[in-house]
């Protein structure tokens, strides 16, 4: 069961969008979606307790007629990916930034009494310290994470008894999707491991923090479903175990099969990317527990039924091709 059951979702037709709005229609909750549909319509099975309705968030009027009626919003849309974002930088400041004021105040006016908003860990830039909390100071670098902190501070100013805020920052998300990305390390390795048997690293050592799809869900539920005390005006980190970039590789290799080749090359790129998820275990109970393994395994799946045709070439798996093509504005 969930705490509130009237659900509007931003970007819900996205990567981790498909996999919570199903999770969500199957806990009984309605939930409407609004989405460009950049990727496709069809990646969630119709539901007589879901609303799809494709549209921009930056259209106000479109959010002052779809808002009022619901008591939560998560806000998942943006431009995703630094790649994809400097592509186009007005429109990913139009879409990441520039909207996102309007529609808290929006949500507040029409009396939403939760706001979730998905961050990213990338706000810290690259730290020296092995485990990287939510007291850290921020020094995003890139446009794509400056705005996500941005948007962090604005939706901080909103938070009161009658509107709870809650922030997360989550890992790079991987596993499988009925709207599939393959544009991320652990999904990019497993394809090429699975299709052309060898995998390229660049560097090695460098540390990327993950979370398993089903997991980050799980971390969404847990937000739903916490006491309004617990989470007021607070962020949370949310990730699995902080693997480097060789050993990540070599879980896939494991999953995929021995005939997988391996190849290291050096690289300048050293950044390194490790959080603690303690306070969202501490505070709310929730510990991300789906092994990287099981990411790669459940794509491995995905392949063998045929449900991802084309994985290698198809642009719909890769953000910064799709938005190369559809030319947004």
């Amino acid at each position: 069961m969930l705490n509130f059951k009237n659900i509007f979702i931003t970007g819900g037709a996205g990567y981790v969008g498909a996999v919570l709005v199903k999770r969500l229609l199957d806990h009984g909750a309605k939930v409407t979606v609004l989405d460009l549909m950049l990727y496709g319509d069809d990646v969630i099975d119709p539901n007589p307790n879901l609303n799809m309705v494709k549209g921009d968030i930056r259209d106000q009027a479109l959010l002052n007629k779809l808002i009022p009626g619901h008591d939560l919003v998560i806000h998942l849309a943006c431009i995703s990916n630094d790649p994809s974002f400097e592509l186009n930088p007005n429109l990913g400041k139009s879409i990441n930034l520039d909207a996102f004021r309007p529609l808290v105040e929006i949500s507040k006016s029409n009396n939403v009494k939760r706001f979730i908003y998905a961050s990213s860990s990338s706000v810290y830039g690259v730290k020296e310290e092995p485990n990287v909390t939510e007291d850290f100071t921020l020094e995003p670098l890139t446009d794509y994470s400056k705005f996500k902190a941005d948007c962090e501070k604005i939706l901080s100013e909103y938070q009161s008894p009658d509107f709870t805020t809650v922030t997360i920052r989550p890992a790079t998300v991987c596993g499988y999707s009925p709207r599939q990305r393959l544009d991320v390390v652990v999904n990019i390795l497993t394809n090429l491991a699975y299709h052309k048997r060898e995998i390229s690293v660049f560097g090695g050592d460098q540390l990327r923090p993950n979370i398993h799809i089903e997991d980050m869900v799980d971390a969404y539920i847990a937000l739903i479903n916490a006491d309004d005390d617990k989470i007021a005006g607070e962020i949370f980190n949310a990730g699995y175990v902080n693997y480097t970039v060789l050993q990540l590789a070599e879980m896939i290799k494991e999953t995929i099969g021995d005939d997988v080749k391996l190849i290291q090359t050096p690289t300048n790129d050293n950044r390194s990317y490790h959080v603690s998820s303690e306070k969202i275990f501490k505070k709310l109970n929730f510990k991300a527990k789906r092994s990287i393994q099981e990411a790669a395994n459940d794509l491995k799946v995905a392949f063998e039924k045929g449900l991802l045709p084309n994985s290698l070439t198809d642009e719909k798996y890769f953000n910064i091709k799709r938005m190369q093509s559809v030319e947004l504005r």
